[in-house]
């Protein structure tokens, strides 16, 4: 009877939606599925036929009588016999829903796609909404879900994907459903070994970039907080015409904005000499250095990155900040805690980090040999917990890390040098035979 309800709804949920095309018979075969619905279709410059639905997935997956909720589930259709992407994103899925939605791995492939929202983000909450089930464990059995359902339609090859915290997730994926996919790909993907790691504040004090530029950076820093009584007027009258709140003083706020500067600007690969200015510049081009690179909207709440927070927290820990740069200037005594005292609300600081995540994958990566490449860049600072730095696979006959020189959050295989671009998709080519 359930499986006949979710079909019903689907086939009435589309003819609402038809403008553009009838039913076709992917569109019912997508239907038919058992805990699939609510299937509308997309538009779609990419794929022969894209749709949006639901996926009905168990709030705790150790028993069933915590109820269910539905996941956002968006797939992109080439052919039931090409290779198929899933992306394991770690955060929002609504990009999916752009008509010129593409991933890398699908464009280079000629892949079919399925983008699965993680749970607890935007469209994707169980309700009542009980943080003890926002688990990784949880997330990666909805994933093997969302494979066993979507493997019934889809029978060719099978690619887990995502970035950042997606790449974490594909990383956590294959380590624990090992034989769900034939190839994985992480992009920058950080693994933590607690909730301020350690290994980011030595990256951006004495290895990121060139010895000039972090005293470029360093100097900025100081130059924030010298004018900090300046242009703590401009900072507080900025926070109400955007509405954002905070859990800690704004003196403080502004601080941490201050210590989240260089850790922003490598991410993102921002120019130093360009983006840093002169000393010599008058407090409005400060301030706009401040609100660009390091905006306080990242420290305010509402914050729709909470259940990132949770579990960064939990499980996937995150990094510190050295008050050594600033600390003739500020007020605060200590950074220790940070994220719980600035992110959280005081209902969700009571959860402590559980190291067991870490450490299986950890163990997992150095003693298997899976079809996996991970992709960093060499001045994102989440390179500095990432596998590339004690990863070793030169007795390995599959698994590879690739750096890209001078590479950002946003490196990615098509910006890789050419000679790293060709392995690298040529050894995909040889796992997709």
């Amino acid at each position: 009877m359930k499986k006949l309800t979710f079909s019903l709804v689907c086939v009435l949920t589309s003819m609402g939606m038809s403008a553009q095309t009838d039913s076709t018979q992917f569109m019912k075969q997508l239907c038919a599925l058992e805990c699939v619905s609510q299937v509308k279709p997309l538009e779609t410059t990419r794929f022969k036929e894209k749709y949006v639905l639901k996926m009905e997935q168990q709030v705790d997956w150790k028993t069933s009588s915590k109820g269910t909720f539905g996941e956002r589930v968006i797939v992109g259709m080439r052919g039931l016999d090409k290779p198929t992407v899933i992306v394991t994103e770690g955060y929002f899925a609504e990009y999916g829903l752009y008509p010129e939605y593409e991933e890398e791995l699908s464009a280079l492939f000629d892949a079919n796609v399925v983008l699965c929202e993680y749970r607890y983000f935007a469209e994707s909450v169980p309700q009542p909404t009980n943080w003890d089930y926002m688990t990784v464990d949880n997330s990666l059995a909805d994933y093997h879900h969302v494979r066993q359902v979507m493997g019934k339609l889809f029978t060719g090859k099978w690619i887990s994907t995502g970035i950042s915290k997606g790449g974490q997730t594909t990383m956590f994926y294959r380590a624990t459903y090992p034989d769900d996919v034939d190839v994985s790909v992480s992009y920058v993907a950080p693994l933590n070994r607690s909730i301020e790691d350690g290994r980011h504040e030595k990256f951006l004090a004495k290895k990121v970039g060139t010895k000039e530029k972090r005293k470029i950076i360093v100097a900025g820093m100081q130059e924030l907080m010298k004018r900090k009584a300046e242009l703590m007027p401009m900072f507080r009258k900025y926070n109400a015409e955007h509405g954002y709140q905070f859990y800690l003083p704004e003196e403080d706020i502004y601080d941490y904005c201050v210590l989240e500067y260089p850790f922003a600007l490598w991410q993102w690969g921002e120019p130093v000499y360009s983006t840093v200015p002169s000393l010599k510049a008058d407090n409005e081009v400060w301030f706009k250095t401040l609100v660009d690179v390091a905006s306080p909207d990242y420290f305010a709440y509402p914050n729709k990155y909470t259940p990132f927070d949770v579990q960064a927290i939990k499980e996937l820990g995150y990094y510190g900040y050295s008050l050594k740069p600033i600390k003739k200037w500020t007020s605060l005594k200590s950074t220790k805690g940070y994220l719980k005292q600035i992110m959280l609300p005081d209902s969700l600081r009571h959860y402590d980090f559980d190291p067991t995540l870490y450490k299986r994958t950890v163990k997992f990566l150095k003693e298997e040999d899976p079809t996996h490449i991970f992709i960093y860049g060499e001045i994102d600072p989440w390179s500095a917990s990432g596998v590339c730095t004690w990863l070793n696979c030169k007795k390995k006959k599959n698994m590879r890390v690739y750096v890209q020189p001078n590479g950002s959050h946003k490196a990615r295989i098509y910006n890789m040098p050419d000679d790293m671009k060709k392995e690298i998709i040529e050894r995909l080519t040889k796992w997709l035979e």
